[in-house]
């Protein structure tokens, strides 16, 4: 059976870092993020006794070693949640980006959210968002929040029952527009994950996050757009302290990320617009401001020599017609 799932990427807000179960991918604290479009991925997935065996293509390209390892995860989860006799055969998966990968845009989260979904309903299985999301983290725990879609929340927990993706309600999806500042420096998010506990920074960080999740819970009931994305900004300091300070000293950040800094920091101390910087682990950011200055903003963003969109809030991953399969 053939299936084709879209999902878009996250911008972390209260970001996860580091996993207590890396086989499962269960972090050690909540985390919670909002999806970004029209960047998406579509993914087309299939089970055919026509393969010989499992395949796996992202942007044309066939996946070996470690990135085949991910998403054969993904596809053996699937597998052992379904009774249907077709999922013993071989699957071919391919995927397509809308937008670079790599460069801090979550691209394994929406890859994995749209795998995730084509895979649950290729496999026949009866899943709620919530379970499908459970499918998803573990290819990345950040996709389970994509599955979810808009603001949602991953909750900490040691098994699928506890560890799952919820929605947050909110009506900042009305007025938020997201600029991008594409810094194209490529970095691999799993390497910090996998030395997070070994910074000095991490047990204080784990210290201070519950309740930075409480208040961000808090204001995005709230609607309060400059309190939401001033937590999103400390974070995203909060989690570079803590990368910067492992035994690698992974430095995502370029010139021009700091120049993005910068000049948001100018724009709202000077100009008294609302915005706010924001990144994951890379050198890309995430401004934040309202659709009445996204484009003055974007102007500006522009000026620090980076190449800029204008991004808004996505919903949950979603299943395609037929029509827009990708084999």
């Amino acid at each position: 059976m053939k299936a084709t799932a879209m999902a878009h990427p996250i911008q972390g807000l209260v970001k996860y870092h580091g996993m207590r179960d890396h086989v499962e991918r269960l972090p050690y604290h909540d985390s919670i993020s909002v999806c970004t479009a029209p960047s998406h991925t579509r993914t087309t997935v299939e089970f055919s006794m026509d393969y010989d065996e499992d395949t796996f293509v992202v942007d044309g390209e066939e996946l070996g070693g470690r990135a085949a390892e991910r998403v054969e995860a993904v596809v053996e989860k699937a597998r052992s949640l379904s009774d249907a006799a077709h999922t013993v055969y071989p699957v071919r998966l391919e995927s397509e980006n809308s937008f670079p990968t790599n460069v801090g845009l979550g691209s394994s989260s929406s890859g994995f959210a749209a795998a995730a979904m084509a895979l649950a309903e290729a496999a026949e299985l009866d899943a709620s968002m919530q379970e499908i999301s459970t499918i998803a983290r573990v290819g990345s725990a950040s996709s389970a929040r994509a599955v979810t879609g808009a603001f949602s929340q991953l909750q900490t927990g040691l098994n699928d029952e506890d560890c799952v993706s919820r929605r947050l309600p909110t009506d900042l999806h009305e007025n938020l527009k997201i600029i991008v500042g594409l810094v194209p420096y490529h970095k691999e998010t799993e390497d910090a994950h996998n030395e997070a506990e070994d910074s000095h920074m991490f047990e204080a960080r784990n210290a201070h996050i519950h309740s930075q999740i409480a208040e961000m819970r808090d204001a995005l009931r709230e609607n309060d757009f400059h309190r939401t994305f001033e937590l999103a900004e400390h974070d995203s300091l909060s989690l570079a302290a803590t990368t910067m300070t492992g035994p690698e000293g992974w430095v995502y950040w370029q010139p021009a990320t700091l120049a993005i800094f910068n000049r948001v920091r100018e724009l709202r101390e000077e100009e008294e617009i609302p915005v706010y910087f924001s990144t994951d682990t890379g050198a890309t950011v995430y401004v934040n401001t309202t659709d009445e200055h996204a484009e003055y903003v974007e102007e500006q963003i522009s000026d620090c020599g980076v190449s800029t969109s204008i991004w808004e809030v996505g919903g949950p991953a979603k299943l395609l017609d037929e029509d827009e399969h990708l084999f």
